[in-house]
Formats: C-alpha cells, structure tokens, sequence
C-alpha cells in the first residue's frame, strides 16, 4: 500500500511540473513570421529594385506550401546595395536588414495579402516595421516631398473558402490604420514598429485574410514595410510566444521533484521598363 501511494504522489507531482512549466493549452499561435531576408532568385532589376518577380516568385513556400495573393507589382528592395539614387539605400537604424518590400500607392494601387485559419482564436494581431523610402528608377521618385509620411491600413477579411485571395469573401471584420514617420531623404529608412489587433471572432470558419495597403495620403506615393510577425491570440496584441522547455527538461524536472518528494516521504520531512506598381 505505501509504494502504490508513493507512485501516485510521484505522478502527480511529475504532472504539476510539466504543467507548470508549460501551461494550460497554449494562448497564441504563430501564424507567420518573416523578416524577407532570404529571396529565392532575387535579381537587382535597376536601382537596387527587384520589380519584374512576384513576391511568391521570391518568398513563396516560406513556410512550405504558403503564398500570397498580389495586385501589381510590390518590389522586393535591396537595402545594402549601392544603385538606389547612386549611392544605395541607407538604413542607420539597422532594421531593415539586407532586403526589405515596397509598396506604390500613386499611379497603381499595390496591395499584398495573406491568409490563414486563426485555428479558433479570437484575434489575429500583426507586429511590422514602416518606412518611408523612394525609388529612382521604374518611374519613380513617387513621394510629393521630403516630409511625406507612410500610412498604411492593414484589412481583415472573413475568408470562409482559406483561398488565397486579398479580400476573403468581401467581408470586412475589422480594420486599422498605422502611420510612420519622415526620412531625411528619399533613400534613408526612418523605421517606425507597430502593433494592431484585429477581432477575427466574426470568421465564419476560422479561416481569413490580411490585406496590407499603403495609403495615397500625407505625400507618401511608396513606403516600406518589413518583419512580419503574425500571432493568432484571444489577447489583443499579445505577439508574445511562451518558450516551451525542452521535453528532456520536463523529464528531470518531474523525475527530480518525484524524488525529492520520495525521499521526503521515507525520511518524512523562444526589368528596366517597368513602372513600379
């Protein structure tokens, strides 16, 4: 009789540690999560520009079997290059990294989406970094002035289908609008980071689309935007993801607590002519 007890209080003790160090079912989910550091075949077109690949030419399957829905172009920029403007881009704050995406809302309306299933969450909250830029070539400079100002607004559309589309079934569910800041020239990034929840809870299946936008408004003809992380969550902008231990550390964690608990029980004490757009 006592060694069925100790067993039992060894078990459940085992249990309480692995619960307590990984949690009740898990808050988030990490739906996508891309920095456009790695292009498939990114090629410099002219100006440090990547125009005439499609963003799924370039980043599709990142993770396998993903891709984007596109209208226009939507060009992948070479940040570290030395074309842009004839001298290459600028990027003092080290954000952006080695490649970045634009987006034209002058002369042709870019847009970019993406779908997912919220897989029974609530919200689906987005965290990006903004910039105003330019380009010189493929018709550009598109910014009125050195004091135009990005304002993007990011859609969610109810997709009851999970196709890959840039509004769903033409549903809205909710919307936000974020608004960055000037550069000091048309080749330097000024990166503003943003977070926004928006309330999938309307989503017929689960399944929706985020549709990205850059606005025609405060002078700002083409932006940048860059580090996509996309977390489905009941907590409105929570893009925080618990780290789960190492399962050989739940072992000896519970083994550990087990014995201890047994010893007291016996001792008993984480493309040149192309316009842009």
């Amino acid at each position: 009789m006592f060694r069925i007890r100790s067993l039992s209080v060894v078990l459940a003790a085992a249990s309480l540690v692995v619960f307590a160090m990984t949690g009740p079912a898990t808050a988030s989910v990490v739906l996508y999560n891309q920095n456009f550091e790695n292009p498939s075949g990114f090629v410099n077109d002219s100006s440090d520009v990547n125009i005439v690949r499609s963003i799924n030419q370039l980043y599709g399957g990142q993770p396998s079997g993903f891709t984007f829905a596109q209208d226009f172009t939507v060009e992948t920029l070479l940040i570290t290059g030395n074309k842009a403007f004839g001298t290459g881009y600028s990027d003092p704050q080290k954000i952006g990294g080695n490649y970045t995406l634009g987006m034209l809302s002058t002369a042709n309306n870019d847009l970019l989406g993406l779908s997912f299933n919220v897989q029974g969450k609530e919200f689906l909250n987005f965290r990006l970094n903004i910039s105003s830029i330019d380009l010189s070539a493929f018709g550009g400079p598109f910014n009125q002035s050195l004091s135009a100002v990005p304002v993007f607004v990011i859609t969610l559309f109810d997709n009851p289908s999970g196709s890959t589309t840039l509004s769903g079934n033409g549903t809205v569910l909710d919307f936000a609008q974020i608004t960055g800041i000037a550069s000091t020239s048309r080749s330097q990034f000024n990166w503003t980071e943003h977070t926004i929840a928006l309330n999938a809870s309307g989503s017929a299946t689960g399944n929706v689309t985020v549709r990205i936008d850059l606005l025609n408004t405060l002078g700002s003809g083409y932006a940048a935007f860059d580090n996509f992380l996309i977390v489905a969550s009941d907590t409105p902008g929570d893009v925080e993801t618990p780290a789960v231990p190492e399962p050989a550390s739940i072992v000896l964690s519970g083994v550990g607590l087990a014995a201890l608990l047994v010893t007291r029980r016996r001792n008993r004490p984480r493309a040149a002519s192309h316009v842009a757009g």
